[in-house]
C-alpha cells in the first residue's frame, strides 16, 4: 500500500508529488488528460496584481518557497525551469505613474514595487511615460517543467496514463482502492477536469479560458517581461510569448478568431514593429469566483482530498498549497479559511 494516489500531473499534481518526495512519502500519479492549462500557461510569477495595484495574499511566503521548491525540481530533472526576470509595467500617462507611486507606499506592496521609474528605450516599443519595475518576479518554463517531471516519474515507475474511472474507486475508512492501486489517501488535482468528479463537482470551479500567442518579432529587443493589457515574455531567437485573454463563457481549449483579434489588437497598442503569429493556443484555467484555491478534504471521506483552483497564479500557488494540504492531512494543521473548501459549506 502506498500513502498517496494523485490524480492529475499539472502544476497542482506535480507540486503535491514533489511535496511527498521531500517528506519521504510513497505515491503514484495517474495522468488522466483532464486538462492542459498548465501547458499553455504564461508561467509568470508576480507578487502584485497590476490591474488593481494590490498585493497577492501570502506572496512573500509563496516566493520564498517557490525558489527552493523549483530549485529541488531542477536538480531532480536536470533542467532549468525557473528564470528570474524583471516585469516592467508600461505607463500610458502621468496618472498611471502617480498611481504607481501611491501603490508603492502601501503596506505589503513596498517590497515589490520599485520607486525608481525606468525610461530605458527598448527597440520595438514606444514608452514616453516610462515603466515601473516589479521586483522578485520571473517565469517558469512550464513545458520543460511538466515534461521533465513526468519523465522523471515514468523512469521511476511513479506515473500511469489512463482516463480515471470514478466508479472504480472504493473508499474505506482506512484506505482507498482504485483497481490494483491501494493507498491511504487520494488527492484529486484535475484542474478544470474536476467538473466530471462526483466527489467535488459541487464546488464552484468556474474556469476561465485564456488564449496566448508565440510571435516572431525581429524588431523587438527586450530582455525583460513587459506587462500592460497583455504580457510580452522574451523566449530568445526573436520569439515572444504573448497573452492572455479572459473568456468566462467558452470552456474549450480551441483557439478562436475572437481571441486572436483581441490579442492582435492589444499587441499593436504596445509594439511599433512588425510581428507574425507563430503559434496560437488556448486552455481553461481552473479559477474560482472568489479567486482563491480549492484545498481540503471531502466532508464524508477523510481520505479523499482536493488540490485545485490555482487559477492564473498556479506556479506561485502550487508549491504553497501542496504544502498546506500535506500538513493538514499529515499533521492536522488547520487550513486557512481563504483556501479551505469548507468556505462553501451551505451549513455555514
Amino acid at each position: 500500500m502506498i500513502e498517496y494516489l494523485i490524480i492529475g500531473s499539472g502544476i497542482a499534481g506535480i507540486s503535491f508529488a514533489e511535496t511527498c518526495i521531500q517528506n519521504g512519502k510513497s505515491f503514484f500519479v495517474l495522468e488522466n488528460n483532464s486538462q492542459n492549462s498548465s501547458y499553455v500557461a504564461g508561467g509568470l510569477y508576480n507578487p502584485v496584481i497590476l490591474k488593481r495595484f494590490s498585493k497577492v495574499e501570502g506572496a512573500q511566503e509563496q516566493l520564498a518557497l517557490l525558489n527552493s521548491f523549483y530549485g529541488s525540481i531542477e536538480e531532480r530533472i536536470h533542467a532549468k525551469v525557473n528564470f528570474p526576470l524583471p516585469i516592467l509595467r508600461k505607463f500610458f500617462s502621468i496618472e498611471e505613474q502617480n498611481n504607481w507611486f501611491i501603490a508603492s507606499d502601501k503596506i505589503g506592496l513596498s517590497p515589490f514595487l520599485s520607486t525608481d521609474l525606468l525610461f530605458k528605450q527598448y527597440e520595438g516599443i514606444d514608452a514616453p511615460y516610462g515603466y515601473g519595475e516589479v521586483l522578485q518576479t520571473g517565469y517558469l518554463d512550464t513545458t520543460v517543467l511538466l515534461d521533465g517531471y513526468r519523465n522523471y516519474l515514468k523512469e521511476n515507475g511513479l506515473i500511469g496514463y489512463e482516463t480515471f474511472e470514478y466508479d472504480q474507486l472504493a473508499i474505506t475508512p482506512d484506505f482507498i482502492q482504485y483497481k490494483d492501486i491501494k493507498a491511504r489517501h487520494i488527492v484529486f488535482a484535475e484542474g478544470f477536469g474536476m467538473h466530471a468528479n462526483p466527489y467535488f463537482r459541487h464546488l464552484p470551479l468556474d474556469g476561465t479560458k485564456g488564449e496566448l500567442f508565440i510571435i516572431k518579432a525581429p524588431g523587438l529587443k527586450i530582455d525583460v517581461i513587459v506587462n500592460t493589457s497583455v504580457f510580452i515574455l522574451p523566449l530568445g531567437n526573436d520569439l515572444f510569448k504573448v497573452g492572455a485573454t479572459y473568456n468566462w463563457a467558452d470552456k474549450t481549449d480551441l483557439p478562436t478568431e475572437e481571441g486572436k483579434q483581441e490579442l492582435v489588437s492589444r499587441i499593436k497598442e504596445i509594439l511599433n514593429c512588425e510581428f507574425e503569429i507563430v503559434k496560437h493556443f488556448g486552455g481553461v484555467r481552473p479559477t474560482v469566483k472568489d479567486r482563491k484555491p480549492l484545498v481540503g478534504t471531502h466532508p464524508d471521506y477523510a481520505n479523499v482530498h482536493i488540490l485545485n483552483g490555482l487559477g492564473t497564479r498556479g506556479v506561485m500557488l502550487g508549491p504553497a498549497m501542496a504544502q498546506v494540504l500535506y500538513e493538514n492531512i499529515e499533521n492536522g494543521v488547520p487550513l486557512d479559511r481563504s483556501c479551505d473548501i469548507k468556505r462553501f459549506d451551505k451549513k455555514k
